[in-house]
């Protein structure tokens, strides 16, 4: 008589976006509302009924610092890891660092007006600047009134969110693009368009954290 084995189905994107939804103690409506998407959708992606579109899987990793192989492939840690050793987000100290009102084109060149408050955050280095977002270029994975946290600098990765003066002067967010050794800036909100930074074009940072709903 022939036996049969039962397999253990491979979990989802879902289902591990399920799990880190529960590790975190929120309910779906939080959630869903925290992502810019409807609960009812949430529900579907958990169910393995829908499927999370590249868009979100980056708003997810972002917003939440989630470790995207394992969001993924199931691979790996669940959270990433700090950038400056094996130190975690939740056991660093937190910081008090400048919340600017606005970005002078001299910056990291700053005056005492540019400087509207002073915030503290759990896992934020002391290197680092505030800004308050405003306009949806960058939504989901920014939206407007986030605050956003970014570290001075020039130097950046393929895929980083990134502060950049743009031809007229104006510091924008944008999200850093190398391909076939040209360069882009493109909004993650599709309605818009990118463009190719010139010679009048400057990096002045790179965004490391982006959080949502605090009060200032």
């Amino acid at each position: 008589m022939a036996t049969t084995t039962a397999t253990t189905p491979t979990p989802s994107v879902g289902s591990r976006i399920k799990d880190f939804r529960q590790s975190k103690g929120l309910t779906q409506k939080e959630f869903a509302a925290s992502l810019g998407i409807v609960q009812g959708f949430l529900s579907g992606i958990e169910q393995g009924k829908k499927s999370p579109s590249d868009t979100l899987l980056i708003a997810l990793c972002n917003l939440y610092q989630i470790h995207a192989e394992w969001l993924t492939d199931g691979k790996g840690a669940m959270h990433r890891a700090s950038s400056r050793g094996e130190e975690t987000a939740d056991v660093r100290r937190a910081r008090e660092i400048p919340l600017l009102g606005r970005i002078a084109l001299e910056f990291p060149l700053i005056g005492k007006d540019d400087v509207r408050d002073y915030v503290t955050l759990p896992g934020v280095q002391g290197d680092c600047y505030a800004i308050v977002a405003y306009g949806d270029f960058m939504a989901p994975t920014i939206r407007d009134g986030d605050l956003v946290i970014f570290r001075p600098g020039e130097k950046v990765d393929n895929g980083d969110i990134i502060l950049i003066i743009n031809h007229w002067g104006e510091v924008i967010l944008r999200r850093y693009r190398r391909q076939d050794g040209n360069i882009f800036c493109t909004p993650d909100n599709t309605t818009y368009a990118a463009f190719t930074p010139d010679q009048k074009s400057r990096i002045i940072g790179t965004v490391t954290d982006i959080w949502r709903k605090v009060k200032l």
